[in-house]
Order: structure tokens, then C-alpha cells, then sequence
């Protein structure tokens, strides 16, 4: 927008003395035009140079954690058994608002989100409570907006889970985030870089339950949370309820007893664009719906964060499990 106006006053900057003749002259007003227009030129072809990549591929995108990872790998295999094409995968991602724009800017064709996510995070509407009614909204919202496709669900939740260490939970008979509302202005809470700030995240549920904690959230990588509460540098993290090390270290998920959170149902989002490009997609993702139960993906993320196992080779004896 400001490349021809930034470029004239560039001129008068750097040439101030020359300005009235500048613009008085008649010979000078065809070389002000060339000033204007030439950026303008230059301005579109580093649109069209720095424009995304097209490969004759689909790009399978993945946010930077573990279960992103599982899951972008999940769909990267399925489409190439499917339909023999490659597929190049782009994972780590930082988080959604990252993935959301390598979507809509065409850098991945698709990724997997949860509906909670998207209706709150992205999509920046009011907390529902139902599941349908939220998968219905996400659905139409992304289609009128950003022309993307919301496919089937995967057959898992996985919402926000506010964990603590197993010994305080018993030692203080915690249970939900309402029992532990009146210990909080002793503790310390760590969250991933997201929470803090998102509009389903941590200023709502604090207001809903009344929390207060004895300093600003420690905010690390999502990795980092669990090595944190073990290690007593925080008292309670905000997590996720599909991830295996909530088991392996006997930690305590803390009921959101005034539901408080969205469903956060799992669902592929594919580019209108790549579905028809490659029409071979659509039942490929098709596929996978309601293939995956919470136990499932908590075991895959257990395999891969607990286990240290390969990501791709846990998917490979999932799909084959499921004969996919």
C-alpha cells in the first residue's frame, strides 16, 4: 500500500533542496511518475517472487507439539497409501494463529485444529458449549470466510486439563478447579504461550473460578510444562487431556466443574483449493473420521513423549492396527 508514497517522500527526503524544482518543472513531472510507478512494479514482482510455493504435492502442516505431530504425520501417510502421491509435511509450526495463516496463504493445504480452538482462537466467537453446535459454526465460518473445508471429526476431544502433582491433589483432596480455587494465591501456574492470552484461555477461566496465583503464568514450549511442575517450579499447568505424561508421572487433571471450556473436538482442515487440485484428498481424510478414541492418542503421545518412539513409525502400527 505505502510502496509509491514512501518512495516520493524517500525523494523529497533525500534531495530537500530540490523539491520546488522538483515539482515545478514539466521534464520533472514524467520522472516523478517514473518514482511512483517504477517501486509499484518492483512491489508486484516480490509479491509474485515471495508468493507461496505451488508444488505438485499436497503440504500437510502440524503445530510444535507432539500430538500436532502425530497427527500431521497420521494424515501425511494416509494421503500417500491412498492415492501414491508425495506429500511434503511442514511441522512445528508454533501454534494455531501460525498454522491458520500458512493455511489461508496457501503454504500448507492442511492441518488438523480443534473446533474450540478455531470458534475462540481464530475464528474470534463467542464460547459454545455443545459440541454439534460449535462443529456446525467452525464448519460454515471457515467456508464463507476462507473458502477451507472442515472434514469429519477425527473421534477425539481434546480439551485444556488443568493438572497438578498427584501428591498435592491427595494431601489437599483436590478434585476440581473449584477445590483448588482457595490454594491458588500460594502457587505458581505454567502455561503454554497461547493460554494466557486467548479469549477460551487463562482471563476466563480465572474470572469463572475465581483464581489467583502468587505470580505472573510462567509461559514455556508445551514440552516443558510437565519437567517444570515436576521439578516444583510451578504448582499447576494448564495441559492437555490427551497427553501421556499425565498418567506416567500419577498427575491430577482437576475437573472443570463449571465447564467452563469449550468442546474441543479434533478435525482435519483442507484448502478448497487442494481439494480441487487433488480430488483424491477428500476421501483420503475421509478416511480417518472417528478412527481415533481419546485412549488412542493419549497411548500415541505416551509412545512418543514418554517412550522417546518415532513418530511416524507409532502412526504406521496405528494405521495398520485400524487396517487403513
Amino acid at each position: 500500500m505505502g510502496a509509491g508514497a514512501g518512495s516520493w517522500e524517500a525523494v523529497n527526503r533525500r534531495f530537500p533542496a530540490k523539491r520546488s524544482v522538483l515539482l515545478s518543472k514539466p521534464a520533472a513531472k514524467g520522472w516523478g511518475i517514473r518514482v511512483l510507478i517504477l517501486p509499484g512494479l518492483l512491489l508486484c514482482f516480490l509479491l509474485v517472487s515471495c508468493g507461496p510455493p505451488r508444488p505438485d504435492y499436497p503440504v500437510i502442516g502440524a503445530k510444535n507439539f507432539t500430538e500436532q505431530v502425530i497427527l500431521g504425520e497420521l494424515l501425511a501417510q494416509h494421503i500417500e497409501a491412498k492415492t501414491g502421491m508425495k506429500v511434503e509435511r511442514r511441522f512445528y509450526l508454533a501454534g494455531s494463529y501460525i498454522c491458520h495463516q500458512a493455511l489461508i496463504s496457501g503454504r500448507i493445504d492442511a492441518y488438523v485444529e480443534y473446533t474450540g480452538t478455531a470458534l475462540t482462537a481464530i475464528l474470534k466467537r463467542p464460547v459454545e458449549r455443545d459440541p454439534q453446535t460449535v462443529l456446525n459454526s467452525v464448519r460454515n465460518l471457515y467456508q464463507q470466510r476462507y473458502q477451507i473445508t472442515v472434514m469429519p471429526p477425527l473421534g477425539f476431544e481434546n480439551t485444556f486439563a488443568m493438572v497438578v502433582r498427584g501428591e498435592d491433589a491427595q494431601r489437599l483432596h483436590l478434585n476440581t478447579l473449584s477445590d483448588a480455587a482457595s490454594y491458588t494465591p500460594q502457587w505458581r501456574l505454567g502455561v503454554g504461550y497461547e493460554f494466557e492470552q486467548r479469549p477460551d484461555g487463562l482471563p476466563g477461566l480465572s474470572k469463572v473460578y475465581g483464581l489467583h496465583f502468587k505470580e505472573p503464568p510462567r509461559t514455556m514450549d508445551l514440552g516443558l510444562l510437565y519437567r517444570a511442575l515436576n521439578a516444583h517450579q510451578v504448582d499447576m499447568i494448564a495441559a492437555n487431556s490427551t497427553d501421556g505424561q499425565i498418567a506416567e508421572f500419577g498427575l491430577k487433571v482437576l475437573e472443570d466443574d463449571r465447564h467452563y471450556f469449550p468442546p474441543y473436538e479434533a478435525v482435519p482442515l483442507v484448502r478448497d483449493d487442494a481439494l480441487k487440485r487433488w480430488p483424491v484428498l477428500r476421501s483420503a481424510l475421509g478416511d480417518l473420521a472417528n478412527k481415533i478414541s481419546a485412549d488412542e492418542m493419549r497411548a500415541m503421545n505416551e509412545s512418543v513423549d514418554v517412550e522417546h518412539r518415532d513418530p511416524a513409525e507409532v502412526v504406521r502400527e496405528f494405521r495398520q492396527k485400524k487396517g487403513l
